[in-house]
């Protein structure tokens, strides 16, 4: 069988660099030196044949819309992170627009998992599991291999099939992404949060609320997508390769001497106790809601630092994690270890949190001074 436009394949033993080919014609496939005496019925059938391989072809690649092959999203055992990063954009939009109807709409339905160890309420809402089901399944049906990790459970009455394929092509990430990377699917893990911010959400404190999608790669946070559906905007980066130029990026550090740090507003642990420690009078505190809205309030210059000091799920921070990583930042523990991304049983973040873009040993090593003292 002829695979028209097949990518160049660089290594096909590790991690696979693709690059762009030109289509291959026909024609190049047939033996031109041959001599062959063709009459002129056969000339016939084979123009025939020609032309119906071009129609379906051409109509195939330009429908406009169309969902892209799964053999084209994930070959044998491989899977392209770039037709991954597209399809994440896509779920986490398909969440976001679900999220949004339900909150206008005021038919949250809301109910309690019950008390965290903080002793705060932790709310569900039907916002996060229509989210869930549309995400989780158009993730699945795109990449039934994959393995996807989300916060909440689907129905046991959901029709996946209803669900239909993310894609796994998008105009802005090809505009500024030429190349493609694919890995052994069994390293692949996604995250996915289908509503961050849920106490808020029910607050209808809308600007706190993302939608958000992470690809973890062994382990490391390498893709993330972070939707705020209640202001049309979506970030994404993949670390090594690229973000989104719609994304608004703090060119410097500090501004003044003043040190901005973000906190939860429901999950404030000793976080002002130990920042004041550590800065006195020159720490400057903002509480807010969503893990997804305080790590951009740091990409975007809004704040120096996020710090968390209780337990945090990671689905709640590997999509920032990874934008972060695209950007040279960091997102570490307390104590500066990886989070690892790389268990569905080793879900919870137990060792605190500093998210930072710039100077983030100086602020582990000024919070572990004022920890110790």
């Amino acid at each position: 069988m002829l695979e028209l436009g097949s990518p160049k394949v660089d290594d096909v033993s590790g991690p696979t660099i693709i690059r762009p080919k030109l289509s291959i014609p026909f024609a190049a496939a047939m033996n031109l030196g041959a001599s062959v005496r063709i009459n002129k019925l056969g000339v016939g059938i084979i123009g025939g044949v020609l032309l119906m391989i071009v129609l379906v072809y051409r109509n195939s690649s330009s429908s406009e819309g169309a969902e892209m092959p799964f053999e084209m999203a994930q070959t044998g055992a491989r899977v392209s992170l770039k037709k991954l990063l597209a399809a994440a954009i896509d779920a986490a939009d398909r969440g976001g627009k679900i999220v949004y109807q339900i909150r206008e709409e005021a038919t949250l339905h809301e109910q309690s998992k019950g008390k965290t160890k903080e002793g705060a309420n932790d709310p569900v809402t039907d916002g996060d599991i229509k989210s869930h089901m549309a995400m989780f399944y158009s993730i699945k049906n795109a990449f039934p291999g994959v393995e996807v990790i989300s916060e909440e459970h689907s129905s046991s009455d959901i029709n996946q099939q209803a669900v239909a394929p993310a894609a796994t092509s998008n105009e802005e990430v090809n505009s500024v992404i030429a190349d493609d990377l694919t890995v052994p699917i069994e390293d692949v893990r996604v995250w996915i949060d289908p509503l961050d911010a849920t106490q808020e959400y029910t607050e209808n404190l809308r600007q706190y609320v993302t939608t958000m999608v992470c690809v973890a790669v062994k382990g490391i946070a390498t893709i993330g997508v972070i939707n705020k559906p209640f202001s049309n905007f979506i970030a994404w980066g993949w670390a090594g390769h690229g973000v989104s130029p719609k994304m608004h990026i703090s060119k410097t550090g500090p501004k003044d001497d003043i040190v901005h740090i973000i906190v939860s507003r429901s999950h404030t642990g000793n976080v002002e106790m130990v920042a004041k420690a550590a800065w006195y009078d020159r720490t400057n505190i903002t509480k807010a809601g969503g893990a997804g809205f305080k790590t951009l309030a740091v990409i975007q210059g809004d704040a120096d630092a996020y710090i968390h000091s209780t337990a945090i799920k990671k689905w709640d921070l590997c999509a920032g994690n990874a934008i972060l990583n695209a950007l040279q930042g960091k997102m570490t523990t307390l104590d500066g270890t990886s989070i690892d991304y790389s268990s569905r049983e080793m879900y919870k973040n137990e060792g605190g949190l500093l998210a930072t873009l710039y100077n983030h040993n100086m602020y582990l090593e000024v919070l572990k001074a004022a920890k110790s003292q």
